[in-house]
């Protein structure tokens, strides 16, 4: 690098591996294959040491280069980096620090839930502080169109796979508030990707009342879903909206949904990372726990 490199750009990378790196993030980062002059733009090195990067970079088969556009994107070697990388995420522990912190922040308690198949199973929980609780019975196995959690996975899937699930799948009756007409679900799922998140009140458990919001992983797809989760009285008659709820939970799920490298969108179209619109201690005494 040339002094005169140095002081027009004083934050690039300065080692070779970190130019490389930076090089391969720009691509890695971008929908779109770009050419020698874009990446020097974005990494702020000169062409001819972009140039060079890249050049290596395909001779390892990191990259790949179209002959025809001059175009550079990620090679096999990146992506076997990448599929390495996925296959080292744990959901649970990625996701429980952000867990902990939608209690605090909410004082209910916070859930998380992941796909399997046409159902979702609850893996993890972080228990609100109030005396009187949700909890969930984590291991059990629910289906798409009950609750808010089920319904937050459903209405992030592809149309065609919506379409699937109520096609295939008896939309039985949990409560007398769940939803069991077809029509109604579609609705319903238009209203979730409307918000970004989801509601339930008393639709798997009577008494119970949640908001959860879709975790998607690296290649877009959803994976997951966080809940925070109470008593119908606990949600209506401390001050705390729905609203409130439901976009604090989409910015957990969509912290969650970074952190498992997920990109801006997800399948069909729909964001990936769900959309923003824009307390008391621990008790001596036994805690009322109510099953979700």
């Amino acid at each position: 690098m040339t002094t005169e490199d140095s002081l027009a750009h004083p934050d690039q990378p300065r080692s070779g591996i970190a130019r490389a790196l930076a090089v391969i993030d720009a691509i890695g980062r971008s929908p779109q294959k770009h050419g020698v002059s874009t990446i020097a733009r974005e990494t702020g090195l000169s062409k001819a040491v972009a140039y060079r990067i890249l050049r290596e970079l395909v001779s390892g088969q990191f990259l790949r280069f179209d002959e025809e556009t001059k175009l550079y994107g990620l090679g096999p070697g990146a992506l076997n980096i990448g599929l390495a990388a996925m296959r080292e995420l744990d959901i649970p522990a990625v996701a429980h620090r952000h867990l902990a912190t939608l209690s605090e922040l909410t004082g209910q308690t916070s859930t998380l839930s992941v796909r399997q198949g046409w159902s979702r199973v609850y893996v993890d929980q972080v228990l609100s502080r109030h005396e009187i609780r949700m909890s969930v019975a984590l291991g059990t196995s629910h289906p798409l169109h009950a609750g808010s959690s089920s319904k937050a996975i459903l209405a992030a899937l592809p149309d065609s796979e919506v379409e699937d699930y109520i096609g295939h799948h008896e939309l039985d009756r949990v409560t007398a508030a769940t939803i069991t007409s077809a029509d109604l679900l579609r609705e319903e799922i238009a209203r979730i990707r409307r918000l970004g998140y989801a509601a339930s009140y008393g639709e798997r458990q009577t008494e119970a009342a949640s908001v959860a919001a879709a975790v998607h992983g690296a290649t877009g797809q959803v994976v997951a879903s966080l809940s925070v989760c109470g008593t119908k009285a606990m949600f209506d008659g401390d001050g705390t909206s729905q609203e409130r709820l439901g976009e604090a939970v989409a910015r957990a799920a969509a912290a969650v949904s970074a952190d498992l490298g997920a990109g801006h969108r997800g399948p069909a179209g729909v964001t990936s990372v769900p959309r923003q619109n824009g307390r008391a201690g621990l008790s001596a005494v036994p805690r009322e726990e109510h099953h979700e």
